[in-house]
């Protein structure tokens, strides 16, 4: 038994020994496990609701940027955080369920890598004009409610208007892939495509974004982006108070100051024999939009009827008279004084462009691809009765009562102001959504934010070739019937000394 007992502690060593030399010499292949995800939420707080994005990348990316996808979206309750001005915590409060939500479908391993971005736009941009303390507040009380959240807080902050406009025009080419192409051979590569300009139209505001290589005259309109390895150089304007709400507004107001504040208001942009009321206050003078037209008194809590003319002419009359035309500063301007140079190549128009075409093109029942054929059509909806409007679009009065007026302002802006024409408004493409996901500024955003998050390398494991993984099997298996015969052998010796 002593004999036994120092031989198999030595046998046992010698196996381990083989077997370490066995695994060390034997080749073993790297394997690139498939790059884990990133995430990055955007919160898109516009002039009349809060849009929250999730967005997610492979974490190895693709030359400093990331392969965004949209993860899930999620609409915030009530107005935009703008619209809370005064009502202490509802702001905040108005974000918890979207919030909520991106606690749970982010995986919990990524929460602290997660970066999280508020960007305010034209409303807050309009709110921070007329009460800077209370713009301030409302901004600090949403940064405190995104902080109590578990994931990597960057910032709440009003973006330019340039910086909207920029980053909407990312989002286009990204969702066209313009700036990089899954390809053939299995590989992100440059497609070599030209880009397209981004033509936006929200609430409070309208930008128009493209890449130019003629001299930006006014630097503040020059923006230079580096997306894929590759720099681009735009031109972007972003003109506040003309998203379509305070545009409605202000040819309100125009049209009290001509007429009279008086208890009835004739509107030829609204459908014939339509009447609608509305205050003085919140709905026309409390703007800081309308604050040219503003009368030096008057009651805010007045009542005013608005009594509809369908009168086509007289609508765009009075909607040319919200443009100023003749005050340029530069070689050439598109209104207002403001410099642009010539449009060039194709444009995606998003946001509500894409509705009022839409609603045209069904009311006239006619395609809209040059600057006559839009003319034609918005004067056939100016002529329209609000039961029939209604009726074709399925769509409330509150909608489409202002289908008229929106529509020339359009007309105006594309064609006198934007100066599209024979030859270029063909190149519009009215789009509510591209390659499956929103249109707007959030993705143009989470993509130059990826490229400030590190990239992670690919997981690699060692992975044996079959044949000599089957010949270490094997050789295990040549070692247990090794041990099981020793034993058995053992086992036979020691019964027979026992018998003797």
């Amino acid at each position: 038994m002593g004999r036994c007992a120092k031989i198999i502690p030595a046998v046992l060593v010698l196996i381990l020994v083989v077997i370490g030399i066995l695994l060390l010499v034997v080749p073993a292949r790297d394997l690139e496990m498939p790059p884990q995800h990133m995430y990055g939420i955007i919160l898109d707080a516009g002039s009349s609701h809060t849009s929250v994005y999730i967005y997610k990348w492979p974490a190895d990316k693709q030359n400093g940027t990331g392969i965004v996808t949209q993860h899930s979206e999620c609409q915030a309750k009530g107005g935009g955080i703008s619209s809370y001005a005064g009502a202490h915590g509802a702001a905040a409060e108005s974000l918890k369920d979207c919030l909520d939500q991106a606690v749970k479908v982010i995986p919990k391993s990524r929460h602290r890598q997660t970066p999280l971005h508020l960007g305010a736009t034209a409303g807050m941009r309009l709110l921070k004009k007329v009460n800077a303390t209370e713009s301030d507040r409302v901004l600090k009380e949403v940064e405190n409610k995104l902080r109590s959240y578990p994931f990597m807080f960057k910032e709440a902050a009003i973006l330019s208007g340039q910086q909207e406009g920029a980053y909407g025009w990312v989002t286009v080419n990204y969702l066209l892939e313009n700036f990089v192409k899954y390809g053939f051979v299995g590989r992100w590569l440059n497609p070599g495509r030209q880009t397209i300009g981004a033509l936006d139209l929200g609430g409070a505001s309208t930008q128009i974004t493209f890449e130019t290589l003629e001299k930006v005259e006014n630097d503040k309109n020059s923006m230079n982006l580096t997306l894929y390895g590759r720099t681009y150089r735009l031109y972007t304007q972003s003109f506040l108070c003309y998203g379509q709400d305070q545009f409605l507004k202000k040819l309100l107001a125009h049209l009290i100051t001509t007429q009279g504040i008086k208890t009835h208001i004739y509107h030829p942009c609204y459908p014939k024999h339509f009447n609608t009321s509305i205050k003085l206050g919140k709905d026309v003078f409390d703007s800081p939009c309308t604050k040219d037209n503003r009368p030096l008194q008057f009651s805010r809590e007045m009542s005013v009827t608005l009594v509809g003319t369908g009168d086509y002419q007289g609508c765009l009359d009075n909607v040319k008279k919200i443009f100023f035309f003749n005050n340029c500063s530069y070689s050439k301007c598109s209104f207002n004084g403001v410099f642009q140079p010539t449009v060039k190549g194709s444009f995606m128009a998003f946001s509500a462009f894409y509705f009022f075409h839409r609603y045209v093109k069904t009311l006239a029942n006619m395609p809209i691809t040059s600057p006559s054929q839009m003319e034609v059509a918005i004067q056939l909806t100016c002529n329209m009765t609000i039961s029939e409007m209604t009726k074709k679009t399925n769509q409330p009065e509150k909608y489409i009562k202002n289908v008229c007026a929106v529509s020339n302002f359009i007309k105006v802006l594309l064609t006198e102001g934007y100066h599209f024409d024979n030859f270029s408004f063909p190149s519009i493409s009215f789009e509510k959504t591209a390659g499956g996901a929103s249109v707007g500024w959030a993705l143009g955003y989470i993509l130059i934010l990826s490229n400030m998050v590190p990239a992670e390398s690919p997981g690699v494991i060692k992975s044996l070739p079959y044949g000599p993984w089957f010949g270490i099997l094997f050789l295990f298996l040549i070692l247990l019937v090794i041990a099981l015969g020793y034993l058995l052998m053992v086992y036979r010796s020691t019964t027979n000394e026992g018998v003797v």
